[in-house]
């Protein structure tokens, strides 16, 4: 993990995934699946959990705006991205309500259950793939 990525972890209570990111786990997750299908299974998994409430949701734009209402207070925002056909990337931005500078990495967490749960039903085929896609 890189030196800011790191401190970001630590003296933070954002994470956002991105192609590069230095922890693999918080890289861009591509799936084998059109768009409408991987936005309508984030969507059931949002939806399935008590701890979710799904505040707006866009399939033009790819979006998906939740506030988290766990043991914790969540904003999420879920970005769904038809990359090439039968391949869909989701990226996601999470926020933790706290009053401490830092979530002690909660958001990162949130973020790697969410690409678990999501890879129970659609065929991951890999992370930050997007130089080979170009």
């Amino acid at each position: 993990m890189g030196f800011k990525d790191t401190l970001n972890k630590f003296i933070s209570n954002h994470t956002e995934t991105r192609e590069n990111h230095s922890d693999g786990g918080l890289k861009t997750h591509y799936y084998k699946a059109m768009k409408d299908k991987t936005f309508n299974e984030l969507l059931t998994i949002f939806h399935q959990s008590e701890n979710y409430d799904v505040k707006s949701s866009s399939v033009d734009r790819g979006e998906i705006i939740v506030d988290g209402k766990g043991r914790k207070k969540l904003f999420i925002v879920a970005t769904v991205i038809m990359v090439s056909p039968n391949r869909t990337a989701i990226d996601f931005s999470v926020t933790t309500e706290t009053v401490l500078p830092t979530d002690f990495g909660y958001s990162s967490k949130v973020i790697k259950e969410l690409y678990q749960k999501i890879g129970k039903n659609l065929e991951y085929v890999g992370s930050g793939l997007g130089d080979q896609l170009s």
